[in-house]
């Protein structure tokens, strides 16, 4: 059955956080207006914010104070722009070419592969500017406990979004589409192309909490056993979704030959796998004391998402 009161939330919650993310945008008149309007527009163009909300919850789940929510906000701004950016080159020509996204044309698609490589580098490098927001307020502040966090959380950003993170996964993805994958390999690229920025955001909220690092690293444990059930749900839907439920189009990973796991075990076992891997993490949710917050209601509600 459907929880009403979860999904009222989620929208609640959704809409604050698209209001944060826009609110750290900047605006700009000048003659390089059109960079700014396509970075605007890969942001803007809807999404679950899935993201910036697990810090927000994360850092709540672990008694992060609401009058300190002036350092969350830049990373939970900062976490989109990653995430915004990383879609916008997945979608290129040289890449998955997609037209589609979210029931709108891609960035690439409106404005041009030119454009949107430029609009991606924007937002990462606004990414930066903007989690770096966090540390300088807390340096204005002389607040030196959240000086080591937010630094701490900066580190993570980084390094989770970096060669050794997300854009690990993409390199292996990319060099490898239309090849013999095996599981291991396949894992790998979810734990790093998909898995690492949501570990990532568990670990940022945590870490701006004020949490010891075992509690960091048990959140980056639910981050990587979230990512992987997340991205085969993802392979599912690729197959049994609709094109008016996505918002994109559907069968793109068979038209661009890319195992999926999937491919490699077909959809019943697939099914389960995301029960397993969403199920595993219940007790070390209970282990953290947190198994009461929205935090684990939304990390459950992935397995059961359609879109």
């Amino acid at each position: 059955m459907e929880n009403i009161d979860f999904k009222e939330k989620l929208e609640k919650y959704t809409k604050e956080i698209t209001d944060t993310v826009l609110s750290f945008m900047p605006q700009c008149n000048d003659l390089h207006s059109l960079l700014y309007e396509a970075m605007e527009y890969s942001v803007s163009n809807g999404g679950k914010r899935l993201r910036p909300l697990m810090i927000r919850e994360s850092y709540k789940a672990f008694g992060g104070s609401d009058d300190k929510l002036c350092y969350v906000n830049p990373f939970m701004a900062a976490m989109e722009y990653i995430h915004s950016y990383s879609l916008v080159h997945d979608d290129l020509p040289d890449m998955d070419n997609d037209m589609y996204r979210r029931g709108k044309l891609t960035t690439h698609a409106k404005y041009g592969a030119d454009v949107a490589i430029l609009a991606g580098d924007g937002l990462l490098n606004l990414a930066a500017e903007t989690a770096s927001k966090a540390m300088v307020l807390a340096a204005r502040n002389n607040d030196c406990e959240m000086m080591a966090r937010t630094i701490s959380a900066f580190d993570v950003l980084m390094k989770k979004a970096g060669a050794d993170g997300m854009i690990g996964g993409q390199i292996v993805d990319v060099v490898n589409t239309g090849k013999t994958v095996d599981e291991k390999m396949l894992g790998f690229i979810y734990r790093l192309k998909t898995g690492a920025l949501l570990e990532a955001s568990l670990m940022i909220g945590t870490i701006l909490a004020g949490a010891d690092d075992e509690t960091v690293r048990l959140m980056e444990h639910i981050g990587t056993m979230t990512g992987l059930a997340f991205q085969i749900k993802d392979d599912i839907l690729d197959e049994t979704g609709t094109k008016e439920i996505l918002g994109k189009d559907i069968h793109s990973d068979a038209d661009n030959d890319k195992v999926t796991y999937v491919t490699l075990h077909g959809i019943e076992e697939s099914e389960k796998e995301v029960a397993r891997l969403t199920n595993d993490t219940i007790p070390v949710f209970d282990r953290l004391g947190i198994a009461d917050t929205f935090l684990k209601e939304l990390v459950m509600s992935l397995i059961y998402r359609n879109r």
